[in-house]
């Protein structure tokens, strides 16, 4: 990158904490180099009790926009200056973009964007169809938000009945109001309203963490009746790749499951295209991340 860094180098942020071990510095500084661009991003740990500072910081030195993570992607909401509509609904930013350098910060959120993205990759356009997710965290609330804004007929959320259970009360609530997409929130505990509901979907999303360590040799799909080749499956997680949930699917005739790879890569598209107005090359960057 030394050869790269200029007098004239943009900057570009990331604010988390523990971040030391994120891969977005490595994504974002390749799509820079691949495509010509005199731009740096840089990881720094922040966490709530610098986050003020920090915010300022973009503002007093032109930072073209940061990416947010943990603990920050709520707490930073009254530090800026303005939301994107799906920020609003979400209640949380993992985006901001510096316009024009002004000090005018914007808050945006692109995970469920990412995961619109991905779906469509695939082929799958979920606009007035019928979609059953699991999982009322980060992001499963923002892939909820999203697909209602972009139409999706009618979305049926299933959730443990824990901390995060009326979490996924509030957004059904927010769904309600603010879109046109029919929305209900049942409990993952009661597994025939679970069968019957994929039964009757087009997509099923799990945006859980169950399939990740600890939780690798678990799915929360475990009879085959409920897959059928016409039921795409898309699981956020990542690493592994091939979830429990993924290898049980194709082995019991899934024709789309994927996981959530492309999710990743597309929100970072996206948060790449709003501060910089150029299109990242994704190929380039999965090709690079994950050889």
């Amino acid at each position: 990158m030394s050869e790269r860094i200029t007098g004239h180098t943009l900057l570009v942020s990331l604010i988390a904490t523990p971040i030391r071990h994120s891969l977005s510095p490595t994504m974002w500084n390749e799509a820079f180099a691949k495509n010509g661009m005199d731009y740096a991003y840089l990881a720094f740990e922040v966490g709530n009790e610098e986050l003020a500072d920090a915010v300022q910081g973009i503002r007093a030195l032109k930072i073209q926009g940061s990416n947010v993570s943990m603990p920050n992607k709520q707490a930073i909401l009254p530090l800026l200056d303005e939301l994107s509509p799906a920020a609003k609904l979400v209640g949380a930013v993992n985006t901001v973009v510096n316009v024009n350098e002004t000090g005018h910060l914007v808050g945006h959120v692109t995970d469920g964007t990412g995961a619109m993205r991905a779906l469509a990759s695939e082929g799958i356009d979920i606009k007035d169809r019928i979609v059953t997710m699991t999982g009322c965290g980060g992001a499963g609330t923002a892939i909820a938000i999203q697909a209602a804004l972009d139409g999706v007929k009618e979305l049926r959320i299933f959730n443990r009945d824990d901390e995060f259970y009326a979490n996924g009360e509030e957004t059904v609530r927010k769904i309600l109001e603010h879109t046109n997409t029919k929305a209900t929130l049942h409990h993952l505990e009661d597994q025939e309203a679970f069968k019957q509901s994929i039964a009757e979907s087009s997509v099923y999303i799990d945006a859980t963490s169950v399939g990740m360590k600890p939780q690798e040799d678990l799915s929360l799909i475990t009879d085959p009746a409920v897959i059928r080749p016409d039921l795409a499956i898309m699981d956020v997680v990542y690493a592994p790749a091939e979830t429990k949930l993924l290898k049980f699917a194709r082995e019991n005739g899934a024709t789309i499951a994927f996981n959530g790879l492309k999710m990743m890569l597309f929100q970072g598209a996206e948060a790449f295209h709003l501060i910089t107005g150029e299109e990242m090359p994704i190929e380039h960057v999965e090709s690079v991340l994950f050889k």
